[in-house]
Order: structure tokens, then C-alpha cells, then sequence
């Protein structure tokens, strides 16, 4: 008899304990997740610097086009042509303000 009625006051609460419980695992999640790099900065590890240096690598393959699937070498050696490709532009549009300016 009493399985068979509807009872909607238990679901309702269960859902908020559910959000409760969530909301306590991400805040336990996140104090762990600080405590982690507070202990990686502490320790000098390894592995919190090297995500760091990953995170910049990708960014500069992000950056300069026809680098991903270069290596660490031609990456730098991709980059500085590159750098200097890009300087040359500048150099050309200057020259060009300069010669359209002076025409007027």
C-alpha cells in the first residue's frame, strides 16, 4: 500500500542532499587540487614545472603556423623565421606608408 502511493517530499529532498554532496566533493576537490600545487611549488617538483613548460610549447605551436608536427628544434627554428618573416612585413609596409605618403 504505501509503495504504491507517490511520496514527491522524499525525491525533492533527495535531490538536495545529491546537490549537497556535490557541492561538498567539489569543495573537497578543490582544496586538494591546492594543496597539490602548494606542494609541487614547495617541493621544486618537477612536474608542475614541466606543465608549465608544455603549456607554453603548445601555445607557440598555437602561435607559428606549419609547427605541429615539428619537433622541439624545429619548432625554435621554425619560430625565428617566423619571427623575422614577420619583421620583414613591417619593414615593407613602412616603406610602402612612406612612398604612398610622400606622393601626396
Amino acid at each position: 500500500m504505501g509503495a504504491s502511493s507517490p511520496n514527491p517530499a522524499p525525491t525533492a529532498l533527495s535531490l538536495k542532499g545529491m546537490a549537497l554532496q556535490n557541492k561538498v566533493k567539489r569543495r573537497q576537490w578543490r582544496n586538494r587540487r591546492i594543496l597539490m600545487k602548494r606542494r609541487a611549488v614547495l617541493e621544486g617538483s618537477r612536474r608542475f614545472r614541466s606543465d608549465g613548460v608544455s603549456r607554453r610549447v603548445r601555445t607557440l605551436r598555437r602561435l607559428v603556423p606549419n609547427t605541429q608536427s615539428v619537433g622541439l628544434d624545429g619548432l625554435f627554428s621554425e619560430t625565428a623565421g617566423y619571427i623575422m618573416r614577420l619583421q620583414m612585413r613591417v619593414e615593407v609596409m613602412k616603406a610602402m606608408v612612406d612612398a604612398l605618403s610622400t606622393c601626396d
